[in-house]
């Protein structure tokens, strides 16, 4: 198959950081196997859709307005089903710089009847990336509006709009010197506010980054601008100390949401600690997992360990360090003697976890020493370590003079550390385009329910050929279990048993009661469809506000299962779906 032609690239860049904009322009150049198609927005005519474009770029500009080719950093680069009809494409691309701009983007999308598919940065990658649930959406992309529009270091927040990433975000702190230690997720070239509304976490005492948003400003699909919280009594100085509002919350409407775009974002940070205490504990034995569980489950809970217990299987560490050919070259999924093999040689368990300790350093000492006791009285097995980093009395740390292995996102410091995982499953010898794939259950934080999931994952995984390559993060009452697939997208087996696990591990979960805290594009009404209490009441009371703040139905359209009335009423738009 020959490739597609070469893209010039003339609208602004994604990135001013030249190792971002390189790796992000070649993930999704190098993804492309099939050339791109035009495809118009569903029931716009094409006469109509010219009319729109030509408007759209009177209002952003010729150069931010992208069609046809040009479309390249808009697809999803881990698409399953590339060279079928039921690739997600946008007709075109729209890149407003500030909310006057946006105003007016969706004052014309309204006009025309056009339905926009609305992200930060497109990051939400292995969840489809940039692509839109409905074909022919317009992508509006947000990247352009980044300001940093404070950050206190007094109260430990930031303000900001959607454009801006972590790692811009760290930088800033880094510059003007600020006490604070943004959290970040395990790649730093996302957003703030996209992986914040989707319900993303990071590593810090403030990794849930959803609970720890305070005050909001959305625009609505006809463009009226809203605030939440403090942040809507003009000029309080509370605006993002407090989550108190008079009369009902409404933060949580635009979280995963098709009901406004969020414009600024209002977040809290963690402290600068004077001492942090990077910590790691490993166990030998597949089943090991329960022990894992139950002894850190409770320290969560009551506050021993302040921010998530992240946990990992050895197939994910194996999956940083090369190709999989090169652990086992043979048919099937890595045996277990082979996997045994590799822990020894490696000096690692099959489970791995890591977290860390922050505070004043002789509190991180006695909660270190705290947790010696607690481990050595629920086992015998298993190796902890703490390594502790602190500053004089006094002082803060700097989260830059930790080191790696040790410090990173568990300081707020900003990577692409885990990106090459996504080519373990490449031939060794070349050729292929990396990609990932998931299941990720939300599940009781029990030692019996994960080692139960674990077995059942297993066991799907590898009918399929598949090793078990998964992590998990444990909060306080709740574990997000993250069931990977990484695979070459251009081997039609790999895409067929991926679809395969997914399925079954979907089916798995439903019979238990789990559902996934983030869902693909293409899977989002599979996963709606298990809120299913008194005949999908909140599917129901969730389009009525749709229907009632968004009646032409322009943004988002499918988001999270959410349709409004004109895709829900028309078969002929459903075709698009």
């Amino acid at each position: 198959m020959s490739p597609p032609p070469p893209v010039t690239v003339t609208h602004s860049a994604a990135y001013t950081n030249e190792e971002y904009q390189s790796t992000h322009y070649n993930l999704f150049k190098d993804s492309i196997t099939v050339p791109l198609k035009p495809v118009l927005p569903p029931g716009v005519t094409q006469y109509a859709f010219d009319a729109a474009i030509l408007q759209y770029m009177a209002i952003v500009g010729h150069t931010q307005v992208l069609q046809c080719s040009a479309l390249i950093e808009y697809i999803d680069p881990y698409e399953l089903r590339e060279g079928t009809s039921e690739r997600k494409m946008p007709s075109a691309a729209v890149l407003p710089k500030n909310t006057e701009e946006l105003r007016r983007v969706l004052a014309v999308s309204n006009e025309y009847s056009i339905p926009v598919w609305t992200f930060s940065r497109g990051k939400n990658l292995g969840y489809g990336g940039p692509a839109p649930r409905v074909n022919g959406s317009v992508a509006l992309d947000l990247h352009r509006m980044d300001k940093i529009i404070e950050v206190n270091g007094q109260y430990s927040y930031a303000v900001v709009e959607p454009g801006v990433t972590f790692t811009e975000l760290y930088d800033y702190c880094v510059k003007h010197r600020l006490k604070v230690m943004p959290s970040v997720p395990s790649l730093g070239w996302g957003s703030v506010v996209g992986n914040t509304v989707d319900r993303g976490t990071g590593f810090t005492p403030t990794a849930t980054h959803h609970q720890h948003i305070c005050g909001l400003e959305v625009m609505l699909a006809d463009g009226e601008k809203v605030r939440t919280g403090q942040f809507a009594v003009s000029g309080s100085p509370s605006a993002h100390l407090s989550k108190f509002t008079f009369g009902p919350s409404i933060e949580g409407l635009f979280l995963q949401s098709n009901l406004g775009i969020v414009t600024k974002l209002g977040i809290w940070l963690t402290p600068a600690p004077q001492a942090f205490m990077s910590c790691s504990f490993d166990m030998p034995d597949f089943e090991d997992v329960e022990t894992i569980v139950d002894i850190f489950g409770p320290l969560r809970r009551d506050g021993l360990l302040p921010n998530t217990v992240y946990v990992s299987n050895i197939v994910e560490w194996l999956g940083m360090m090369g190709k999989r050919e090169d652990l086992w070259p043979e048919p099937g999924a890595i045996p277990d003697w082979r996997v045994k093999e590799l822990q020894q040689q490696l000096g690692i368990g099959y489970w791995n976890a890591k977290f860390g300790l922050y505070g004043a350093r002789d509190v991180v000492q006695a909660h270190f020493n705290e947790l010696e006791k607690i481990i050595e009285k629920k086992t015998t097995k298993g190796r902890l370590s703490g390594d502790m980093f602190s500053a004089e009395d006094g002082e803060v740390l700097d989260p830059a003079s930790v080191p790696e292995p040790h410090g990173g996102f568990f300081v707020g410091v900003p990577s692409l550390w885990s990106l090459p995982m996504v080519k373990f499953r490449l031939p060794k010898d070349g050729g292929g385009i990396g990609a990932h794939y998931d299941y990720s259950p939300i599940i009781p934080s029990s030692g019996k329910a994960v080692l139960e999931w674990v077995k059942t994952a297993k066991k799907v995984c590898e009918a399929e050929s598949f090793d078990l390559f998964c992590d998990f993060f444990m909060h306080e009452r709740h574990v997000i279990f993250v069931n990977m697939m990484t695979f070459d997208k251009t081997n039609p087996d790999h895409r067929r048993s991926v679809q395969n696990i997914f399925q079954n591990l979907f089916a798995e979960g439903k019979k238990r009661g789990y559902s996934k805290y983030r869902s693909h594009i293409n899977t989002m009404d599979q996963v709606a469809s298990l809120y299913d209490f008194n005949n999908h009441a909140y599917r129901r009371f969730v389009e009525t506000i749709k229907d009632a703040v968004d009646p032409k139905g322009i943004l988002s359209p499918g988001k999270q299962g959410i349709w409004p009335k004109r895709f829900r009423a028309d078969e002929k738009l459903k075709a698009h779906l």
